[in-house]
């Protein structure tokens, strides 16, 4: 009996330190995932280090942007590019022919209502005339004379053919004028998609870099995404001017067609009284 005891009093003894080594055991296991944790940390604050370092070297000015872009679009931006340069050249000629088209016309109007004869008028800048209503007069007095016979009177049907005459001058002069304006309507419609499959195709491009090197970081996607988006910046500042200059010089075309109906019913009515 007494041996039983010691032994019992053995295991007694001994059983304190084997739950104690298997408590130390388990507080070592889980410290495992904490020691994990803290590597993880380390190391996408490491990653994110780098990620900023070489994002700050990146150099993003349009020029350098232009330069590591594609071949495709590169050709998308010089596109846009001409379309703008050419946006804003037909922009110009057509203000400054508008603006000479009105001073022209407040001239000729001057002249006309002036109360000198009208024959007289014609002979004076029949050989040359340098207006839109110069030629639009010319054309119907050029009509009026051809329709006089020998002996003074006039052809049947004068009226018609001098009216058909001034119509037609008035057509030449609104296609003189609204020649160019189609390339604003086209440039102020079209630009934005083409500036849009330029950035389609950055974007493409970018995420097939990202799969050939597999790293997704923000120094691998962000100059990728910026070339594209310049497409896009480019696409529209080509259209949105267009498309607001489109809409000034159409309306200022049409007036000026406008005032040269105007003028030619005006001329047609004096033309009619001779005929009564």
């Amino acid at each position: 009996m007494r041996s039983r005891r010691m032994s019992a009093a053995d295991t007694e003894v001994f059983a304190f330190p084997l739950s104690s080594w298997y408590i130390v055991a388990l507080m070592r296991r889980e410290k495992r995932p904490f020691r994990f944790e803290a590597r993880a940390k380390d190391s996408l604050q490491a990653m994110e280090t780098e990620t900023l370092a070489a994002a700050s070297h990146a150099d993003f000015t349009l020029i350098a942007l232009f330069f590591r872009a594609s071949i495709t679009v590169q050709l998308v931006m010089i596109g846009l590019i001409v379309a703008s340069v050419w946006v804003w050249a037909v922009t110009f000629t057509k203000v400054k022919m508008f603006r000479g088209a009105r001073a022209n016309a407040t001239a000729f109007d001057a002249a006309f209502w002036s109360g000198e004869p009208l024959d007289e008028l014609y002979d004076r800048i029949a050989d040359a005339p340098n207006s839109a209503q110069e030629r639009v007069f010319v054309a119907g007095m050029t009509e009026w004379r051809r329709s006089l016979r020998d002996d003074g009177a006039l052809i049947p049907g004068v009226q018609q053919r001098v009216d058909r005459s001034m119509d037609v001058a008035i057509a030449r002069e609104s296609e003189r004028w609204t020649h160019g304006l189609g390339f604003l309507a086209t440039t102020g419609s079209a630009a934005p998609f083409v500036g849009l499959f330029g950035t389609v195709w950055g974007i493409m491009r970018s995420f097939q870099e990202i799969a050939i090197s597999g790293n997704t970081s923000l120094a691998t996607v962000a100059p990728g995404i910026a070339e594209a988006l310049l497409a896009t910046g480019l696409g529209l500042l080509a259209a949105i001017p267009a498309v607001i200059i489109y809409n000034m010089l159409s309306a200022d075309a049409e007036r000026l067609v406008g005032g040269l109906e105007g003028f030619a019913d005006e001329f047609s009515t004096l033309l009619s009284r001779q005929l009564d």
